[in-house]
């Protein structure tokens, strides 16, 4: 289900309405779906007490039950989520020639926004974290309003910043993170996890590390699916372009797509493969099958962590 099927990325000048029509979207299905016991909305139930304020009166369960009971909201959060985007030159495929569609990175960044909206509404504490070549931005767990409103600004930014041949270094990344995230967190990565360095040990040694330091760690592979790992393509010559080298190549899509498709599997089975032993949830992004996969994913987990 895709709640965007003719999404304008105009309309992402206002991310924070995007995020919310999102998680709206999302909590109207998932009451219609088998997941409809999960709570997205507060921490549980208490009856009311004459003389207290009724401003958090759940009317909907007095309709059903003609008792008063009040949304009971935990003063502490019950868990910290770190949200890391890979903002590499090669999150901006595909190229938004006639302004429609996501991208990679714009995708990431709504689902991360969708993703914080509904941390906010079970009471718990989000950070951001963005990554290239370097690490750029890392913010600390919180669950205030204004912190909210700090992170969507950094999500804005990175959607408008179109700096093109920035390379990655997820391996380099993921290790100094790893260090710097709050113990026993929920870490979410959205990444194409296409990386600079070659060497597949080190990007596989770097998500080892995040379970070393008790974290637990869903892998959004985010990737458009029918062009990045089928190769398909109209049969005619194209101009394929590295976006983070600049390096380009000209030649028709049947004559590598059977050796394209089989190296490009490979890496994605031997990831999910690595990610199946170190207990990290692999979920497959496609950008063109909407955000229910990702939302679904953290209230499952969400679940197991309880």
């Amino acid at each position: 289900m895709n709640f965007f099927d003719n999404f304008d990325v105009r309309q992402l000048e206002n991310i924070e309405l995007l995020a919310k029509q999102v998680v709206e979207g999302f909590i109207i299905w998932l009451h219609k779906s088998p997941f409809h016991g999960f709570s997205v909305e507060f921490a549980e139930h208490r009856l009311y007490n004459p003389g207290e304020s009724t401003k958090d009166i759940d009317w909907k369960v007095y309709a059903r039950s003609d008792k008063m009971f009040s949304k009971k909201f935990e003063e502490e959060t019950n868990l910290r989520c770190q949200i890391i985007i890979d903002a590499s030159s090669s999150m901006y495929f595909p190229e938004q020639s006639e302004g429609r569609g996501l991208n990679k990175l714009q995708f990431s960044s709504l689902a991360a926004a969708s993703m914080m909206n509904l941390l906010r509404k079970q009471r718990d504490a989000f950070g951001l974290s963005i990554f290239d070549s370097e690490v750029r931005i890392h913010t600390k767990c919180r669950s205030s309003t204004s912190h909210y409103r700090l992170l969507l600004t950094y999500l804005d930014g990175l959607i408008r910043d179109i700096t093109k041949q920035k390379s990655t270094s997820t391996a380099k990344s993921l290790h100094q993170l790893a260090d710097n995230i709050h113990r026993r967190s929920l870490v979410m990565i959205f990444s194409d996890m296409f990386d600079t360095d070659e060497n597949n040990d080190n990007l596989f040694s770097a998500l080892q590390h995040l379970k070393y330091a008790k974290h637990e760690v869903i892998l959004f592979h985010v990737t458009d699916k029918k062009h990045e790992l089928e190769f398909e393509y109209e049969n005619r010559p194209y101009l394929f372009v590295d976006m983070e080298s600049g390096e380009e190549i000209k030649l028709q899509h049947n004559q590598v797509q059977e050796m394209y498709v089989k190296k490009v599997m490979a890496y994605k089975e031997a990831l999910r493969m690595k990610c199946l032993q170190y207990k990290i949830d692999f979920i497959e992004a496609d950008i063109n099958e909407g955000f229910v996969p990702i939302l679904q994913s953290y209230l499952v987990k969400r679940n197991k962590m309880k």
